[in-house]
């Protein structure tokens, strides 16, 4: 029974006094919710991973690994001639940048992959990037890297034909360039400089491609 001076509600918890149990009880069943989506958002908001490309029908994969070194895609592009379209190239790094200057100078790995759009034979080839060399190197600076040069192509030229879908891997890390063509290694050569001289046939003042430097770059990579 309740007492004639108490109300009917003074028998019962009060509401007021009932809702902090029932805030703490909705806290405690939301908080994992809260922390999903916490986690989600700190996801949403880091950097995304470099994304995969598919340029002129080539599948560019977003990730290699060279000399014990796990590598991102960097870009990728086209390389043309007139109407012709040579090869699509891609370039990986440690970290992406579109510091031109970063990339020509720095010794950590590096990879610039070259995957054939037509016939073309090693010789050709070679001739192409001592067009490249000459374009972006003085006269002086060539003549300091003769043998280098000579030693270069003289492995590069041992490459023989080069067919459609042919890959060209060329390594740069500390200051040393390997090459393999078709996945056969054709040499190596020792010489910084020459290492940021043959990365300039790409990304120098003077570029094969002024489109393709963008491109490797990270400024105008697009899925073709």
């Amino acid at each position: 029974m309740t007492h004639p001076n108490t109300s009917p509600d003074s028998a019962w918890p009060s509401r007021t006094a009932a809702r902090p149990a029932r805030a703490g009880l909705l806290r405690g069943a939301l908080a994992p919710l809260g922390a999903a989506l916490a986690l989600a958002a700190a996801g949403l908001c880091a950097a995304p991973p470099a994304l995969a490309l598919t340029v002129a029908n080539v599948d560019v994969p977003e990730q290699q690994s060279v000399a014990g070194s796990d590598l991102v895609l960097n870009g990728a592009g086209l390389r043309q001639r007139f109407v012709f379209h040579v090869y699509v190239a891609a370039l990986y790094r440690p970290q992406p940048t579109k510091d031109a200057e970063a990339i020509l100078n720095s010794p950590e790995p590096q990879m610039l992959r070259l995957t054939l759009l037509r016939d073309i034979n090693s010789k050709a080839l070679t001739d192409a990037l001592n067009d490249g060399l000459k374009a972006n190197c003085t006269e002086a600076e060539l003549k300091d890297m003769a043998d280098t040069i000579a030693h270069f192509e003289a492995f590069m030229k041992t490459g023989g034909e080069g067919a459609s879908g042919d890959r060209v891997d060329i390594v740069f890390n500390q200051g040393t360039v390997s090459v393999s063509f078709k996945g056969k290694a054709l040499g190596e050569v020792k010489d910084p400089r020459f290492a940021t001289a043959l990365l300039k046939v790409w990304l120098g003042a003077h570029p094969a491609q002024e489109s393709l430097k963008a491109a490797l770059l990270g400024q105008e990579s697009k899925s073709n």
